[in-house]
């Protein structure tokens, strides 16, 4: 049976990095809305609710919206903005993130994707605190970089329009400096922490990729974990995952540097264990790419999840 999908939103960067992966499956029908009919009610209604799934790439009111429109029971919802990310009764589109969660996906009809910088983030720290390495009331600080494309449409203009009056040619650009970023509540929320994490994210001029780094004063910590407790309980969260994987101690110090756009084009999560043992100080690290693990690989990877398919197809 071929399922039909809308995406409500698929003129934005994460929809056509979507459509992009579905649109060669012939285990898809891909439905869409006449341009001129866009902020048609009516028209968007019979669609959100005539298709078996439906991806919302929308801000914030928009899904709310949207999802406000959908009365048929059968339809399939994930949400790639941040409107359900922490909503009762949605479930969070990381299967990766705990035991049960891939079940909870696949028999979610209302998921909510993940942020980008929090898949990192969650990646890092939940399997820490799970195995007791780090306290749930520990002050946790993540610095992170993204390429512009993570700001849609107005920062690509900024960074690649040279005819914009906001064009820039900033190399680099730390923001959200007064700590309110938007997906502080998701990171916390989903690791178990008592309190809110330092959050400090920046923009590099580069289109896509990421890296989100989370530093470690191992030796202040109870306990005292080395660098080999952590990366144990990392690699024992992760062992057998096709999307998410944890670099071996002795490849971590064979790097130089890490590259943010080491992994662009795919669905794929790195996570790397950095340190010094004599120092008791460790650098957790993930690399992925804003618009694949980030955006739209992982609304791909749910969508295959919640409608029965191979969960990699089109990944």
């Amino acid at each position: 049976m071929t399922v039909k999908v809308f995406i409500d939103g698929e003129a934005g960067t994460t929809g056509l990095q979507i459509r992009e992966r579905l649109s060669p499956r012939a285990d898809l029908q891909l439905l869409s809305i006449d341009p001129a009919r866009r902020k048609d009610a009516a028209a968007r209604a019979e669609l959100l609710n005539g298709a078996d799934a439906v991806i919302l790439c929308l801000p914030d009111d928009a899904a709310r919206e949207a999802v406000a429109l959908i009365d048929n029971p059968a339809v399939k919802v994930i949400d790639a903005s941040t409107a359900y990310r922490t909503a009762e009764g949605w479930t969070y589109g990381f299967p990766e993130m705990a035991a049960g969660q891939r079940a909870a996906v696949a028999g979610s009809s209302r998921v909510s994707n993940p942020g980008c910088y929090p898949t990192g983030f969650i990646a890092l720290v939940r399997p820490l605190v799970e195995a007791g390495l780090l306290p749930a009331s520990w002050p946790v600080t993540v610095n992170a970089v993204s390429g512009y494309s993570g700001g849609g449409r107005a920062m690509i203009a900024e960074f690649e329009d040279t005819t914009s009056a906001n064009f820039t040619h900033e190399p680099y650009r730390a923001y959200a400096l007064n700590l309110g970023h938007k997906h502080v509540g998701e990171m916390q929320g989903h690791t178990g922490l008592e309190h809110p994490p330092l959050f400090a994210p920046a923009v590099g001029r580069y289109a896509q990729g990421m890296i989100v780094e989370v530093p470690l004063q191992l030796s202040a910590l109870p306990g005292r974990p080395t660098l080999d407790d952590v990366h144990q309980a990392l690699a024992a969260a992760y062992a057998g995952e096709r999307f998410v994987e944890v670099a071996s101690l002795d490849e971590a110090r064979a790097l130089k540097g890490l590259d943010p756009e080491g992994l662009n084009g795919s669905n794929r999560l790195k996570l790397f264990v950095f340190g010094d043992p004599a120092r008791g100080q460790a650098r957790l690290v993930a690399l992925l790419d804003n618009l694949g693990k980030g955006a739209s690989g992982a609304a791909v990877q749910n969508l295959n999840l919640m409608c029965g398919l191979d969960e990699a197809a089109g990944l």
